[in-house]
């Protein structure tokens, strides 16, 4: 059974802005090369991915920009993954894909040039530890550069709405707390980053919401190669699929849990959504701080 997320959402596992007339693929490669752009990733330079799934922004900002791209991750299958796509794509010598833990890395003080999170670090214990030690392994002068999972200013803890909205998010997406932007701001400057650029790109006036993949509406179809994107969110799409998914589990076709795994994501996918609506929530909030040269 293919990975559920390479299955529903291709190999780069985030959101992204998108502009008429454009493809899902071509967005998520624009926002991708737009953190790279953020940054300052050029040819030659040593780049860490910090949460790397199975490589996919690993893989496109490798050549976009020609640097040398090390992904960290903790999952034996998905570094298995991101290493077979690196050499079926001829990138091998400018890729390297290395088991370990984001909290306490094995990377001696001063590693990179560069740094990278895309909504990975959400699943921090706390986002200064994670922050401070990226910090630890970036060059002085080094850029860091995230896409974060936060809730905005609007959020109110005491709202029974906002928190079962907040809870479902983490919940179907295996989070242990969120918090607020103005928290992710604080946390990047308790690591000891300078703060050179941060902005909620969801707040963009764009036409077409980030979470259109996720809301299941006709409205937002733009091509007929939409047709299957939004059909698997309506509520008959999701029927489908998850009871297919059953069939596979008692088939033995499936690992067992595949059904509940993608029930979870689906009830997640609806939080989001609401919070995402609300303007309680947004999975592109953008930092990018630099380590200071002394």
């Amino acid at each position: 059974m293919p990975n559920l997320y390479e299955y529903g959402w291709g190999q780069s596992f985030h959101f992204c802005r998108y502009s008429i007339g454009e493809s899902f693929y071509q967005a998520i490669a624009r926002h991708e090369h737009y953190l790279a752009h953020q940054i300052g990733i050029k040819e030659g330079m040593k780049v860490l991915d910090v949460g790397c799934g199975v490589g996919g922004p690993a893989r496109e900002i490798a050549k976009f920009t020609g640097a040398h791209i090390t992904g960290l991750n903790n999952n034996d299958y998905q570094i298995q993954r991101a290493t077979h796509y690196a050499k079926k794509e001829g990138l091998s010598g400018q890729l390297a894909f290395v088991k370990g833990d984001f909290m306490q890395m094995d990377f001696p003080d001063n590693s990179f040039d560069a740094v990278y999170a895309i909504e990975a670090t959400v699943h921090a214990p706390k986002l200064a530890g994670v922050y401070s030690e990226i910090f630890r392994v970036l060059k002085p002068g080094g850029i860091f550069g995230v896409y974060e999972w936060l809730m905005t200013d609007d959020y109110d803890n005491d709202n029974i709405e906002h928190r079962k909205i907040r809870l479902g998010i983490e919940q179907g997406d295996g989070i242990a707390n969120m918090v607020k932007i103005s928290e992710g701001l604080e946390a990047m400057k308790i690591a000891g980053f300078g703060l050179l650029h941060h902005e909620d790109l969801a707040d963009r006036p764009d036409p077409i919401p980030w979470y259109w993949p996720l809301a299941g509406r006709w409205k937002y179809m733009q091509s007929v190669f939409d047709c299957f994107t939004i059909a698997r969110m309506t509520w008959w799409g999701r029927f489908l699929a998850h009871n297919f998914a059953g069939l596979l589990e008692t088939a033995k076709l499936a690992p067992a849990g595949t059904k509940k795994t993608a029930e979870s994501l689906g009830e997640a996918a609806d939080c989001l959504v609401a919070g995402a609506e609300k303007h309680l929530f947004t999975p592109m909030y953008l930092m990018v701080g630099k380590k200071p040269e002394q």
